[in-house]
């Protein structure tokens, strides 16, 4: 089983997909915990607010496997290039980092220490996944 961070998005009738996101996460992966939701500003200035959320749990999915299959659930959602319905965005898979872009944001930064022991015991490594030192 691999251990996974998803990170969940969404800038239009934000708390409706980012509940029903979350209920899938529920359902694909095992282990599932939930951050609580936490509201951000447009990272590109655009004056929309965005809803967040990061899910932790494990997975016999591979990487490949697992963005196909939340990329098929965002296409589910209707996304288009305006309406952020729903962004799903995988940032951890057992020791790698995705979207390290992404890292630094104040609201991932914001939800990580809600996701238990997601600095040692989960991930079975002694330096902090909140840093570069991995």
């Amino acid at each position: 089983m691999a251990n996974v961070i998803i990170a969940i998005g969404s800038n239009y009738r934000q708390s409706a997909h980012v509940t029903w996101a979350s209920q899938c996460l529920a359902q694909l992966l095992d282990n599932v915990w939930l951050s609580p939701m936490l509201w951000s500003h447009d990272i590109h200035q655009g004056g929309t607010m965005y809803l967040n959320r990061l899910a932790m749990g494990t997975t016999t999915l591979t990487p490949d496997r697992l963005n196909s299959v939340l990329k098929d659930l965002e296409a589910k959602t209707g996304r288009n290039g305006h309406h952020v319905t729903i962004d799903l965005d995988l940032m951890l898979y057992d020791r790698q980092r995705y979207h390290e872009r992404d890292w630094p944001r104040p609201y991932i930064q914001r939800l990580l220490p809600y996701l238990p022991n997601a600095q040692r015991s989960i991930f079975n490594f002694q330096y902090s996944i909140f840093n570069n030192t991995i």
